[in-house]
């Protein structure tokens, strides 16, 4: 029996058995389950900085934790070997466990869990229960996230997470098509998390696909369409993966990025220069 997978806009129809694009997802009795519930593949303790999370508990640590998957097909993905191969190595670690190991870490200064690495959203259903009992130890949740989900996956962690990074990949619908995703689905998911919890948006800036200084304005505005207190970070490309064709981007391009968007923003912070 076939089935439907609704987390995102893919909408992958799967054979019994079969996966859809994420890697993460299959058909399993007529049902569409999360393979990769509990499957860590990377598990340390970070710079709340680090996520990047610059405006959410500054100088404290939060125990970073990832699993395989992810359903867009950027380029220049850093974290390609565990978003986008199809056999990695994992542990299982349940929610409990998880929980547990945050709370253990709270003496060296860890605040929480931050679900980020590869794409959480795939697995959504484990970050909600891991982030319901890391909840229940007065801890906090941190998703960073593609974004690229169905808002009703959204309102099923909104209750338990308190910060995000999302990834606002660029500002047109034909990069958008480039990467594997929606920009509307994207949009959709930011103005509602942004009502509910504390989020901080990252670009990427590749040259020759999403550098234009008018690319960026129009999304600053957008983006202070929501509030200017939202803080967005405005990261420099270096050549990985797909895309090593191209150098790194130019800092001063990175700059004055930033500092167009910073016209309509508050908060602008440049990473990776």
């Amino acid at each position: 029996m076939r089935a439907v997978c609704q987390v995102c806009m893919h909408h992958c129809s799967l054979e019994e058995g079969q996966r859809g694009l994420c890697g993460a997802r299959e058909n399993a009795g007529g049902r569409v389950v999360c393979s990769n519930y509990g499957q860590v593949t990377s598990l340390a303790l970070d710079p709340m900085e680090k996520k990047p999370v610059r405006m959410f508990r500054p100088g404290r640590l939060v125990l970073s934790v990832g699993s395989f998957g992810c359903n867009l097909r950027c380029p220049f993905c850093q974290n390609h070997e565990i978003s986008m191969e199809k056999d990695v190595e994992t542990v299982f670690l349940s929610p409990e466990d998880l929980a547990w190991k945050a709370r253990e870490c709270v003496r060296v200064g860890n605040a929480g869990v931050a679900f980020t690495y590869n794409e959480p959203l795939v697995g959504w259903e484990y970050v909600r229960d891991t982030a319901r009992l890391v909840k229940g130890y007065a801890m906090d949740n941190v998703l960073v996230t593609n974004g690229t989900a169905d808002i009703g996956v959204l309102e099923e962690l909104l209750p338990f997470i308190d910060a995000m990074n999302i990834d606002l990949k660029g500002f047109t619908e034909e990069y958008y098509e480039r990467v594997g995703g929606d920009l509307d689905t994207v949009k959709t998911f930011i103005a509602r998390a942004v009502r509910e919890c504390h989020v901080e948006l990252t670009t990427l800036i590749v040259p020759g696909e999403n550098d234009g200084v008018k690319e960026m304005e129009v999304e600053a505005k957008w983006i202070a369409s929501l509030g200017r207190e939202i803080p967005l970070h405005v990261t420099r490309f270096f050549p990985r993966y797909r895309m090593t064709d191209r150098e790194a981007t130019d800092v001063g391009r990175v700059y004055e990025l930033a500092e167009a968007a910073g016209r309509y923003l508050k908060h602008v912070f440049v990473g990776n220069c």
